[in-house]
């Protein structure tokens, strides 16, 4: 039997399970990875509302970080929700210290689906914090708060000189459902929408990020990791007619 790839998914438990981290696990199993966790906040939600949000303190969360590490093997790490970008920055260093390979796709949760803001950009931590992940997975509504002082053009040429950039479109008002990959080499490609019956879903954007980083996981390389990812997503998109889609690999 060929060993399941462990991923680490850092992310917040949404008792629908249509987002966070539940929804990373579901992703990661259905792709034949095996998903750890570590809890970043409580929240009270379900797929059409948030009420509020209980954030985990960093030195629990570190300490989980620790005791994963200390059993499994985890070169692949998804990032979703954090409280604010000192300690994503901190989650990033303990990650680093244990191992300074692995490799961190970060999907930067700004604002929820039903408008709770987590957190606001602050840019001296992101340039750090940028430069130590291997793909940041922004929608076009995200990367245009993560630098206010820049316009769209110029943020996407300043991160994706630090980091592999993956744009989603499912906010494009023009091109709705093309996203884009800037990688840190230069090159820039589209993947634009295969499924033609896709429903808005609660949490496509952990599904996507994850289903990212678990192809990576399975030795993909970069675009073809993107490829599968928004080929996974769109399925997810149109398994039913519901804010809650379904897993199916097939």
């Amino acid at each position: 039997m060929k060993k399941r790839p462990n991923i680490l998914t850092i992310a917040g438990f949404d008792p629908s399970n249509g987002a966070g981290l539940t929804a990373d696990v579901k992703t990661f199993e259905t792709l034949k990875c095996y998903g750890l966790s570590v809890c970043t906040a409580n929240t009270v939600q379900d797929d059409i509302s948030f009420i509020s949000c209980h954030w985990t303190s960093i030195e629990i969360m570190k300490y989980q970080i620790d005791m994963l590490f200390k059993r499994f093997e985890i070169n692949y790490v998804k990032i979703g929700i954090v409280e604010n970008w000192e300690t994503l920055s901190l989650l990033i260093e303990k990650l680093l210290e244990l191992n300074s390979g692995v490799k961190i796709v970060l999907d930067p949760i700004l604002k929820s689906s039903s408008d709770f803001e987590f957190h606001a950009s602050q840019n001296l931590i992101l340039d750090s914090i940028l430069s130590k992940i291997y793909l940041l997975t922004p929608n076009y509504n995200e990367i245009q708060q993560l630098y206010s002082d820049k316009n769209i053009e110029d943020t996407i040429n300043y991160i994706s000189s630090r980091t592999n950039l993956y744009l989603k479109g499912g906010h494009h008002l023009d091109e709705l459902g093309k996203d884009v990959l800037f990688t840190v080499e230069g090159k820039q490609y589209s993947l634009n929408p295969k499924f033609k019956n896709c429903s808005e879903k609660h949490g496509s954007g952990c599904v996507l990020s994850s289903a990212i980083t678990g192809y990576l996981a399975l030795g993909f390389p970069l675009l073809k990791a993107c490829y599968r990812g928004k080929r996974y997503t769109e399925k997810f998109l149109s398994s039913n007619k519901s804010l809650l889609g379904f897993h199916s690999k097939k």
